[in-house]
């Protein structure tokens, strides 16, 4: 009622709250039969709306996005090179997302660069161990820590257990966790130039502009929008985080889900759906206030 009235006396212009994307995204979280997080901020005009955003939930592959910031940073430093030459053997090779394990030969080498590539644009998991194995398991979350982002940690390699750094975190979020905040903050900041270097951030969004997951974020959007995105899919969670490109500028979103119902792995699984909703009424919003 508050913002209806302020609205009406002229001090806020129609669509310009976060009140209109609480009453587009709250209905669709409440329908929707498992935990939902999500997070939203306009990177120009900082026009934000979060909801159950503070939560820590399991990332899926979406922590293969921190991971990457973790990657270029260490190249930075020089604790790794991009072009050196990384060999897929057979103990790399793990099922799941990607194409390493099905298409290419034990022996393979390529450079690291290659391998991060493979990572975000097919969310490879064999190419995923491949780069922690290169930057170590530890080393993600101490990072993550750094920027503030406290509840975003990597705990295993994809597919090994035995590696887990925690048994307990692993029962709880599996491969990772964050908080749709969190995401949302890291985004703003590659965004902003402000991971690893300017350049590092140019090079980083190129990779998650090719993201070949059209299943979540990207679902609902008018054809031709540029997303640039990290997904992930386990059984019971769905998730993704990414930049929207619009005219009006860029807006960070990102939706978690866990405990779903729907744990089928089709195209129209209830926590992609629900994903490529908030992403529409998020574009939605803002197209409506130009």
């Amino acid at each position: 009622m508050r913002y209806l009235a302020l609205v009406c006396l002229g001090l806020l212009p129609p669509h310009a709250s976060a009140a209109d994307l609480e009453s587009r995204i709250t209905p669709l979280v409440k329908e929707h039969k498992g935990k939902v997080a999500v997070a939203v901020k306009h990177l120009k005009t900082g026009e934000e709306f979060y909801l159950n955003a503070d939560e820590p939930m399991p990332t899926a592959s979406l922590i293969k996005l921190p991971i990457m910031v973790e990657a270029y940073w260490q190249a930075k430093e020089d604790k790794i090179k991009f072009d050196k030459p990384v060999t897929l053997a057979k103990g790399d090779k793990v099922p799941g997302s990607g194409i390493l394990t099905p298409h290419f030969s034990e022996g393979a080498a390529f450079p690291l660069k290659d391998a991060i590539r493979l990572m975000i644009v097919y969310s490879d998991n064999t190419a995923t161990n491949m780069v922690i194995d290169q930057i170590g398991l530890p080393a993600t979350g101490e990072r993550m820590a750094q920027l503030g982002l406290k509840n975003t940690k990597v705990n295993a390699k994809v597919f090994k257990p035995e590696t887990r750094l925690s048994q307990e975190f692993g029962k709880k979020y599996g491969l990772g966790s964050t908080t749709a905040k969190e995401a949302v903050r890291l985004l703003e900041l590659i965004d902003a130039g402000k991971v690893v270097s300017p350049e590092a951030c140019k090079e980083m969004l190129g990779h998650l502009k090719a993201c070949d997951d059209k299943e979540k974020l990207v679902r609902f959007l008018p054809a031709g929008t540029v997303v640039a995105h990290k997904s992930g899919s386990v059984d019971a969670s769905k998730t993704d985080a990414g930049i929207i490109y619009t005219k009006g500028g860029p807006i960070a979103v990102c939706v978690l889900t866990d405990a779903n119902e729907d744990k089928r792995w089709a195209a129209d699984n209830a926590g992609q759906v629900l994903i490529g909703k908030v992403a529409k009424e998020v574009f939605d919003h803002f197209a409506e206030k130009k």
